[in-house]
């Protein structure tokens, strides 16, 4: 004899969130990785200047993977009830603490550094874990309609 009743409706509970993308790249792939994250956002609702906005904030983390983190990296994409989920990560040499902890908008004449910081201005929200071993940077956006102002 079980507790379990036969004939109770079943929950299932996914184990993962809804993977989109799930790809590694080097350069000669950032414009296609750039495109199928627009066509997975748009395809599960991001639209407008927030579409815009996201897109732009990934390919500045997937050219930095590239540029600082060995040449190549690995892109996931995924939904979780109303929120986009980007996550880019590389096997570079890691950002120093003085870098990462700078949140002051880089000047005009500025030839880098624009990368993380129009990431976090353009995401409702970023997460970095870096090491020598590599970074991972996770960017997370509302598919709720609202209006993004760069914080």
């Amino acid at each position: 004899m079980t507790n379990a009743d036969p004939h109770a409706p079943r929950t299932v509970v996914p184990i993962e969130p809804a993977l989109l993308i799930a790809d590694a790249f080097d350069q000669a792939r950032v414009t296609e990785i750039r495109h199928s994250v627009t066509s997975c956002a748009h395809a599960i609702g991001l639209t407008g200047q927030r579409l815009g906005d996201f897109v732009l904030a990934i390919n500045e983390l997937i050219t930095n993977a590239v540029r600082h983190g060995g040449g190549r990296g690995w892109l996931r994409l995924w939904h979780e009830s109303d929120l986009l989920v980007c996550e880019v990560a590389d096997h570079g040499h890691g950002i120093s603490p003085q870098r990462l902890g700078d949140r002051s908008r880089p000047t005009a004449d500025t030839a880098g550094g624009w990368g993380l910081w129009l990431a976090r201005e353009l995401t409702d929200a970023m997460e970095v874990v870096t090491s020598t071993a590599g970074t991972t940077v996770r960017v997370t956006t509302s598919l709720a309609q609202h209006d993004h102002t760069p914080r």
